[in-house]
């Protein structure tokens, strides 16, 4: 299978400028002008388009097995390849945990049979599984998710021996969540005294705190210098944490490196007045202050990488008082608008966009001919107009839940096409029922 792109405007390493893409099968063949349309199955007119490679989000929730009443792998990868995302990689923290090689082979098995975006799922670490940790196959398996804080289940990884032992027996990348648990649980325990059970979800970013964070992510840092692992701290809200990553040397050199997720660098507190618990994460949306902070380290290079930490629940569940309300909303299907209307508000550089969203995962993760737009790498290309509206409704969230918290919301630019392993998967607003999504693998 041939397909030909015309006249697209390409966005990659740092450049943009014209030229005709053609695809062969599953990978990019040729990148030059005028390229000869004989023999070509299919030509796409791209011209005024831009071409972006395919979104690699490093951070989703996609909730199966297990809690697939929120979301499923084939219902939340299917809105991602709507919202231009190409490869994911999915939390551990699904019932049962992914916490042994069994339970995370069996996440494979049915993203496989399931998935339309390319996947690949984290081991999960606990207080008690380093022997299982330590069998993961750094070729297959994107990393060890380490939850510093918070967590699902039995994946709260609070014991310093434990934590000083996977961090010193692994050459994996070691992605954490970190929020003081400590901290957390006596601010709660402060404002159930002032407001017994119905404590205001304004309240949120000062129960989940900028203190909570900081001591956390701090001490993660020091055992990483500590002990020479590999690590990479997720959806980071404050500006304070800011200080404690480097922009003096290439991202390749980096043993720590940081993410940001797209609603940190979107709301702040003040939205919980209007969006309440639909803008509830952990860690919290904080302030314009953390918000400014957040994109002043994105943009000097502290920070590396934008994800979506997309975490779905239903409207029901989200529809209860602050305490008993779950943490976590969808993203993936809007994530790349979001960015893509913060660089028509010059905000940002659509190079820089790609950077984020692109290319540095697939270099901070190792992920093998993905990332870029290459000959002889993967066909995973975003075709984006940015000349059409496009506004948030019910009847066209592709979500299992229903629901997204940019509902209403007007869009100046609209993803037209998504490739996945050079399959045309998404077209002018329709997926494809066919699958064409690969397991991820890395040169480690």
């Amino acid at each position: 299978m041939k397909i030909l792109l015309k006249n697209a405007t390409i966005v990659n390493e740092n450049q943009i400028f014209e030229s005709d893409l053609l695809i062969e099968n599953d990978l990019i063949s040729k990148i030059e002008k005028n390229i000869s349309e004989e023999n070509v199955d299919q030509i796409i007119n791209a011209s005024g388009k831009y071409l972006l490679p395919g979104i690699i989000d490093d951070q989703v929730h996609f909730r199966e097995p297990g809690l697939t009443w929120k979301g499923d792998i084939e219902s939340e990868s299917r809105a991602a390849i709507a919202g231009g995302i190409t490869s994911f990689m999915e939390q551990p923290n699904t019932v049962p945990n992914a916490v042994t090689q069994e339970l995370l082979e069996e996440k494979y098995q049915i993203a496989a049979e399931k998935s339309f975006a390319n996947y690949s799922f984290l081991m999960g670490g606990t207080n008690d599984n380093l022997e299982e940790v330590l069998k993961t196959n750094p070729r297959n398996v994107a990393g060890i998710k380490l939850f510093l804080g918070s967590s699902t289940g039995n994946m709260l990884v609070d014991n310093p021996e434990t934590l000083e032992k996977i961090f010193s027996s692994t050459k994996m990348l070691i992605a954490v969540h970190c929020e003081d648990e400590a901290t957390i649980r006596k601010n709660t325990e402060s404002f159930k005294e002032q407001y017994g059970e119905e404590i205001p979800v304004t309240a949120h970013h000062l129960i989940r705190s900028e203190e909570a964070c900081y001591i956390s992510s701090s001490k993660a840092i020091e055992l990483a210098k500590k002990t020479g692992a590999r690590l990479h701290i997720l959806h980071l809200s404050t500006a304070k944490e800011m200080e404690l990553f480097r922009n003096d040397i290439p991202l390749k050199e980096k043993k720590i490196t940081a993410e940001v997720c797209v609603h940190h660098l979107t709301f702040t507190n003040e939205d919980y007045e209007t969006k309440g618990n639909f803008i509830k994460w952990n860690p919290a949306v904080k302030t314009q202050k953390d918000k400014d902070g957040l994109w002043e380290a994105l943009l000097d290079d502290r920070i590396d990488v934008i994800a979506t930490d997309h975490a779905p629940h239903t409207l029901e569940e989200k529809s209860q008082n602050y305490l008993k309300a779950p943490s976590g909303g969808p993203l993936v299907q809007h994530a790349l608008n979001v960015m893509l209307e913060n660089f028509k508000n010059d905000k940002i550089s659509l190079e820089k966009i790609v950077e984020k969203m692109c290319h540095n995962p697939a270099i901070l993760f190792q992920i093998e001919k993905r990332g870029f737009i290459k000959e002889g790498f993967k066909a995973d290309l975003v075709l984006v107009d940015l000349n059409e509206k496009y506004t948030v409704a019910k009847e066209n969230i592709l979500y299992k839940c229903g629901w997204s918290p940019f509902e209403g919301t007007e869009f100046h630019s609209k993803i037209t096409h998504t490739f996945v392993n050079g399959f045309l998967a998404f077209e002018n607003g329709k997926v494809s029922e066919e699958k064409y999504g690969e397991r991820l693998l890395f040169d480690r």
